[in-house]
């Protein structure tokens, strides 16, 4: 069988006030292995931080001699238009959002990887909810958040995936650079889903990745206002803005 053509995997890492833990996250990018030479371009997004996130990314680059783009947005936008000015200076193959945090681990990219390889993916979802990866056990009720969020997804785009809200979604960046998305904030993952489930004969596949999730204390910053903006990004994204 002959390999689809993956020659880069372009690593989009949105980023505000993650001064702490980038540079962390940024040594773990490096040491993942990916499989037959695919090599790694890393975009750094950072979204207007008011903490030292511009420094430890240059600090890391230069003691790292790596290339990393770092792009400055001129004001804080939101996570979304991040991931968005990334994926317009894409030049990999693939895209792949990874937060500045510690929560998802560079080393699974080969995991997500394996379905395009093996069988042409076009895009691949890495589920939390299922495998046998470590999960860290936190909050009761965000996991019945997502659960709803999943499920409403799907009940429009006729898929049936488990985690929906998943950072991790390997992008075919052909496909992206046609999408029109709109959403800066935490509407992006119900927007994009939509979006992606409109495309003809699209492969879309689900692997189960490790979860070190984050408490309020140490960061996390998705709060039950996003989930209900996530709520109405799957009506108006699946029933009322169908492009």
């Amino acid at each position: 069988m002959t390999l689809p053509a993956v020659h880069k995997l372009s690593i989009i890492i949105p980023a505000y006030n993650e001064g702490a833990t980038i540079s962390l996250i940024l040594e773990r990018i490096v040491h993942a292995q990916l499989p037959f030479g695919i090599t790694k371009e890393v975009i750094v997004v950072n979204d207007c931080s008011t903490d030292n996130t511009t420094t430890a990314v240059k600090a890391f680059a230069d003691e790292h001699d790596m290339d990393i783009n770092l792009i400055e947005q001129a004001f804080n936008q939101g996570k979304g238009a991040a991931i968005h000015r990334g994926f317009e200076v894409a030049t990999g193959d693939f895209c792949i959002v990874q937060d500045a945090d510690l929560e998802y681990d560079p080393d699974e990219y080969a995991i997500l990887l394996k379905p395009v390889l093996k069988a042409g993916a076009d895009v691949v979802y890495g589920s939390r909810f299922m495998g046998d990866q470590p999960h860290r056990i936190l909050f009761f009720w965000h996991s019945i958040g997502n659960k709803i969020l999943t499920f409403l997804s799907n009940m429009f785009t006729n898929l049936n995936l488990t985690d929906m809200e998943t950072c991790y979604k390997l992008i075919r960046t052909s496909i992206l650079k046609n999408l029109v998305l709109q959403e800066k904030r935490f509407g992006f993952e119900p927007e994009i889903t939509a979006k992606l489930a409109r495309i003809p004969n699209i492969k879309i596949y689900e692997v189960g990745i490790s979860y070190y999730g984050r408490t309020y204390s140490e960061g996390k910053k998705i709060n039950w206002k996003d989930g209900f903006r996530a709520i109405w990004c799957i009506f108006k994204y699946n029933v009322f803005i169908k492009k």
